[in-house]
């Protein structure tokens, strides 16, 4: 049975970093696209970041440049780092993984489409004030 654990979350300042993780248990790592997605109080569930097991990565707009996704594959982890952090960034994060070919492809926008993916952590908060 997949499973997958974040950690990581917590209380930052506006202009500080936080790293995120995401622990794959239950499916060796072979082919996969997995996702960070966060939800605010009151909106919408959006994407971050995606990364599959060639290395490829894509960002929603907000976060190019202050946000990277990477991953650890002998250790079944991927993780979200978070610089420059700002209020709006305030969220609870969820990683997402996909491991059913074909996989969501990294020349659309399926990636970052939280329907594309079938197994979901519990989520963690982060919390971004000053």
């Amino acid at each position: 049975q997949v499973h997958l654990q974040e950690s990581g979350g917590g209380s930052v300042q506006p202009g500080g970093s936080l790293t995120l993780s995401c622990v794959v248990s239950g499916y060796t790592f072979n082919k996969y696209c997995m996702a960070w997605f966060r939800q605010a109080p009151g909106k919408e569930r959006e994407a971050v970041a995606a990364i599959d097991d060639d290395g490829r990565s894509k960002y929603e707009g907000s976060v190019v440049g202050r946000f990277t996704i990477s991953q650890d594959s002998a250790k079944n982890t991927v993780f979200l780092r978070m610089n420059n952090v700002r209020p709006e960034d305030t969220a609870v994060y969820y990683c997402a993984a996909e491991f059913r070919t074909p996989l969501p492809s990294m020349r659309t926008a399926q990636p970052l489409d939280p329907q594309e993916y079938t197994y979901w952590g519990q989520g963690t908060q982060v919390t971004v004030s000053s």
